[in-house]
């Protein structure tokens, strides 16, 4: 599939652009009002990840108001110890929490190493799903924590 817009990966492959792309960490979000009823009907952040025909919804409306030149792929990075079965959930005015925080070296040998088909297919759909939602419109963007990051997370919460 060729993109109609593909200034963003020109400019990660250092190639000539007739601007700077423009892309923003956390396009959908709170700001937005559509969002912001996704979420609702959703039920809760998690659910809306889990949901991929609302995942996709929710990294697509910001390319309907803004000219973007990439999507962000609407997930969380504690997807990852979620599927270690540390028990992902957020608490109001807090953030996200897991049920079973590392604590102990016990706790860090009872981790399960995902298996990701199984534990994490959630997000494959969603990238399938906005993929061809974006037919070529722009790149879609990934991301994931840092070991460093997920660990503090794991650990601290």
């Amino acid at each position: 599939m060729d993109l109609k817009n593909d200034r963003f990966l020109r400019a990660l492959l250092r190639q000539p652009v007739d601007r700077t792309p423009v892309w923003m960490m956390r396009q959908a979000g709170r700001y937005l009002p559509e969002y912001r009823a996704a979420r609702a009907d959703a039920g809760g952040f998690m659910d809306l990840c889990r949901n991929q025909d609302l995942a996709c919804e929710v990294t697509i409306q910001p390319l309907e108001r803004y000219p973007l030149d990439a999507a962000i792929l609407f997930s969380d990075i504690l997807t990852i110890p979620d599927a270690m079965g540390l028990g992902l959930y957020f608490e109001t005015g807090e953030g996200p929490k897991f049920h079973k925080p590392v604590r102990t070296e016990a706790d860090v040998m009872a981790l399960k190493a995902p298996d990701a088909e199984r534990d994490l297919d959630y997000v494959m759909r969603a990238v399938s799903t906005i993929r061809r939602e974006l037919n070529g419109r722009v790149p879609l963007i990934g991301f994931s924590g840092s070991p460093w990051t997920l660990a503090t997370y794991m650990v601290e919460g």
